[in-house]
């Protein structure tokens, strides 16, 4: 029997229809059908069957009403966006304090470069660069959530002891066995994104045979793998990997359907800024000057309901996520 996916349709209007369903900020009152190999067709959300509903309605517990903002604080050397600014620890940890002052939620701590062709570092390494930063930005007095951005368990286990307090996984719990059981034995909130392939080579001519079906049905196996491993599922974010072995078509397909990844029943992470294709349709050779495209697409992300959005633009983009609010709302909220 060939599957159906259901793709809530969402709208933020300030006008709501009384059969309509509350979603984050918006809501929605029809939903679309996707199917391989058949033409997606749009009914309305009495239509749609009950436990596919319930996915979509259900609580998300790691999700507000506000979109939250992760500000990405790489401490390495080598990074396509910034070209090692923070590859310092002092570098960093300003930097990290700077992005919470201007309003990020989350600061994710990556010591690994992951941009296409990057090679692996050894733990240790990447130990080094990123254990430094949290406990810094602890001894600041930075209290809100600090992500580990990394493959590792062994970088995790470090970084949740100096201060850490939630695991972003790149390759989705797939590269190291361990990862898993280190963040539930602490645990902590996850985010799984799709990145099955080794970023030395992932940007080697990806294939797929439906992207969006095919990285939705990914998502949906390590999520249920990740609760067979003691995760539970209120603890998972996903992510759809933007940029991680994907063409700019790849990406754009992804990005115009986002939401249906809400009906795995989890809060969604878009992370887009900076990537390659904004610069491409952009006309922004240069990562640093990527801000304005990068705002673009986490607001049409934050349109399909993404409850987190990853961003090197912190200042910029909550101050566009604040007047895109306040613009449908009709007041400020």
């Amino acid at each position: 029997m060939t599957r159906h996916y259901y793709r809530p349709i969402l709208s933020s209007d300030i006008a709501r229809p009384d059969a309509a369903y509350a979603f984050g900020a918006g809501w929605f009152s029809s939903v679309e059908i996707l199917q391989r190999g058949a033409a997606p067709s749009v009914v309305p959300v009495n239509a749609v069957p009950a436990e596919a509903l319930a996915m979509l309605t259900g609580p998300r517990p790691l999700a507000v009403q506000r979109p939250q903002i992760m500000g990405i604080v790489n401490a390495t050397p080598d990074s396509f966006s910034d070209g090692g600014l923070h590859a310092a620890a002092h570098d960093a940890i300003a930097g990290g304090l700077a992005m919470a002052q201007a309003g990020a939620d989350i600061l994710d701590i990556g010591g690994e470069s992951t941009r296409p062709g990057a090679q692996a570092v050894a733990p240790q390494e990447e130990i080094s660069r990123t254990v430094p930063v949290i406990e810094g930005l602890r001894r600041a007095g930075f209290t809100g959530t600090i992500s580990i951005d990394t493959r590792k368990a062994e970088v995790a286990r470090a970084a949740l002891v100096a201060g850490a307090d939630m695991v972003n996984d790149v390759s989705g719990f797939t590269h190291d066995p361990a990862l898993a059981g280190v963040a539930a034995a602490a645990d902590v909130p996850v985010c799984v994104m799709h990145g099955p392939v080794d970023p030395a080579t992932m940007h080697h001519d990806p294939q797929y045979d439906d992207v969006l079906l095919d990285v939705y049905d990914w998502l949906e196996a390590r999520i249920a793998a990740l609760e067979a491993q003691g995760i539970a599922r209120s603890r998972i974010i996903a992510d759809a990997g933007i940029g991680f072995a994907k063409t700019q078509e790849h990406n754009l397909v992804l990005l115009a359907r986002l939401s249906l990844f809400h009906s795995l029943g989890v809060p969604i992470l878009l992370g887009a800024s900076r990537k390659k294709f904004i610069g491409t349709i952009g006309n922004a050779p240069q990562a640093s000057d990527r801000a304005a495209g990068s705002i673009a697409v986490a607001l049409a992300g934050i349109a399909q309901g993404v409850q987190f959005v990853r961003v090197h633009d912190v200042a910029q983009t909550v101050q566009a996520v604040a007047l895109w609010r306040a613009t449908r709302a009709g007041r400020t909220q």
